[in-house]
């Protein structure tokens, strides 16, 4: 599942807005660039001010273009104007298709299938009223259609599927999450009756227009252990089949991906587990879903405990590893339990590998908080119930985003027998939804490149398999001028910051920044980079 989880860096723009568009080509930057740093081959910039504009960024790799969806505030007005923008694989501005949106309607989420991108709005007034925009690049048309869908709140992850539009939605009470299935062609909408289960709980789901299929895993728990549900629908929302998938001893099944439907040499299952407590995971589990060759059994669970494998706990300064080694290794000798981690981890989607294998990618994170204090009697507990001690007065806890320390990467062959792992250490990284933060793409020669951007600067890893590697290369995000370095022109204030795997082993890197200039005027603009490895 690709829940492209992205952190948006809220800040307050300035008034003003410039409609014009610069877009060329970069030279090499001086000094030259370490022999594995990325290439930034194009630059589109759009005079644009985050105070007044929206946009939001589409990677089509089908056709090797970027789609944008842009509002612009109508002056002396509170309402906006929308268009398709599509550029081509040098960031040149391809064409211009306007978007009529309905004054209600707030933009939610966007998706894509091949060359079409869906974008999904909520209305402000009506409750459950959803809009859809389906635009076809390539006949520079866009098709909408608008659902009453009555007791949906809030749209948590949007995939299409042969032409379908299938939604995870929280329901009205706020109790449950279930699945809309949006027929942008026809109108037509429905719920999907198999899938509706009660919060808390983990969704994951993959969908493949080849086989016509989507793939869901379900958790489900009772508190105290928990339990996987695989359901198999068509893409008209019809169940075809469904299992469950949990472990005999105390472990939990927290979450899991899926192998893609349209791989139909293997059916892998692959995710977090935990003891006891369903809420932090101890380690991997992975497991062969075909059938095996005595009718009734099944292939058995792999559990790989974070303390095995290799590279896990790197994030950590070497003194702090050898304790926790020391700690584990006495525990092990007097025989009691081992100990119990408290990670929260977010699988990305299973990527394929040329020898038929898999890559999982999971970020490790936590909530952060922040705290005010303004000496206020609130009694011995918080209002969110959170113990500060004996004094009545305490400091308000707030949240303040999910923060990522470290992404595991691990390598599994197509039986699913964990081959190798490694880490990339990240620093800077937080995002207000829980969403994909760091981004992947697989190299020619077999390499993976994961990075993400902090603000003006690119930070990036490259991994073959469990080779140690520095976690902290890094370039900046090149300019109009194609000169970082000599300080004639430099960026700032970068916000909405965002890094899409494109085609091949190209990303486009996006957000608004404030360029400043060492002889001219400041811009304030929305970028668009090229950046190839």
């Amino acid at each position: 599942m690709k829940l492209r989880y992205f952190f948006l860096l809220l800040s307050l723009g300035v008034p003003g807005l410039s409609p014009a568009l610069h877009a060329q080509k970069h030279a090499t930057p001086s000094p030259p660039p370490p022999a594995n740093a990325p290439r930034q081959t194009a630059r589109t910039e759009l005079l644009l001010e985050q105070s007044d504009s929206e946009v939001h960024v589409q990677a089509l790799p089908a056709d090797s273009t970027v789609v944008l969806l842009l509002g612009r505030e109508k002056p002396l007005s509170s309402k906006s104007t929308f268009v398709f923008q599509q550029y081509d694989r040098d960031l040149h501005l391809r064409q211009e298709t306007p978007l009529e949106v309905p004054d209600e309607f707030n933009f939610t989420r966007m998706c894509a299938e091949g060359n079409t991108v869906y974008a999904l709005f909520s209305s402000r007034n009506t409750p459950g009223r959803l809009w859809v925009a389906a635009y076809n690049g390539r006949l520079a048309q866009a098709r909408t259609q608008q659902f009453e869908t009555r007791l949906s709140r809030e749209i948590v992850e949007l995939k299409a599927l042969d032409g379908r539009l299938f939604a995870t939605v929280l329901l009205n009470d706020q109790l449950h999450v279930t699945a809309l299935l949006l027929d942008v062609a026809t109108g037509q909408m429905q719920y999907l009756s198999s899938i509706y289960e009660p919060l808390p709980m983990q969704l994951t789901f993959v969908a493949d227009a080849a086989t016509r299929r989507a793939e869901y895993v379900l958790s489900q728990t009772n508190g105290r252990k928990s339990r996987l549900l695989l359901k198999q629908l068509t893409d008209r929302g019809q169940l075809v089949s469904s299992e469950f998938v949990q472990a005999e001893s105390d472990r939990s099944l927290i979450t899991a991906q899926l192998t893609p439907p349209q791989d139909t040499m293997a059916r892998l299952l692959m995710g977090t587990y935990s003891l006891r407590d369903p809420t932090y995971a101890q380690g991997l589990f992975a497991t062969d879903l075909r059938p095996t060759a005595t009718p009734g059994t099944k292939s058995p669970l792999r559990f790989y405990d974070f303390l095995h494998l290799k590279h896990f706990f790197d994030y950590l300064k070497p003194s702090r590893q050898a304790r926790l080694r020391l700690r584990t290794d006495r525990r092990i000798a007097r025989s009691v339990p081992p100990l119990r981690w408290h990670y929260r981890l977010l699988l990305h989607e299973l990527l394929p590998q040329a020898d038929g294998g898999y890559v999982l990618v999971a970020e490790v994170y936590y909530p952060h908080y922040r705290y005010n204090s303004y000496g206020s009697y609130i009694g011995p507990v918080n209002s969110l119930g959170n113990q500060y001690g004996t004094s009545p007065y305490a400091s308000s806890r707030v949240f303040d985003g999910y923060q990522t320390t470290h992404a595991l990467v691990c390598g599994f062959d197509r039986a699913g027998t964990l081959l190798w792992d490694n880490i990339f250490v990240v620093e800077n990284l937080r995002r207000s939804e829980l969403e994909e933060a760091i981004r992947l793409q697989a190299l020619p020669d077999g390499r993976l490149v994961l990075a993400y951007l902090d603000e003006e600067k690119l930070r990036y890893k490259l991994i073959s398999g469990a080779e140690s590697a520095p976690n902290d290369q890094q370039v900046l995000i090149q300019t109009g001028s194609g000169d970082t370095t000599s300080g004639a022109e430099h960026a700032s204030d970068t916000s909405q910051a965002d890094l899409l795997p494109w085609f091949g082993s190209r990303f486009v890197a996006t957000g608004y920044q404030r360029v400043r200039t060492e002889h001219g005027k400041d811009r304030e603009v929305f970028f668009l980079n090229s950046v190839v490895f």
